[in-house]
């Protein structure tokens, strides 16, 4: 039993199908597009905290 009540065996079939459809270079992709939006997310939650900050301290 793993995750969810799949198993590794079942976790592995699956990714090897995903793999076979979109190929490796747009999973590559698609992770790094991925990380550049929490990236920005994170700046901007922190940039918004900034503001509040501020605006506390006026």
């Amino acid at each position: 039993m793993g995750f969810g009540g799949i198993s590794i065996w079942q976790l592995l079939i699956i990714l090897a199908i995903i793999i076979l459809i979109f190929g490796t270079k747009r999973i590559r992709n698609l992770g790094g597009d991925l990380g550049s939006f929490v990236k920005g997310f994170k700046k901007a939650v922190k940039q918004e905290d900034k503001n509040l900050d501020d605006k506390k301290e006026d």
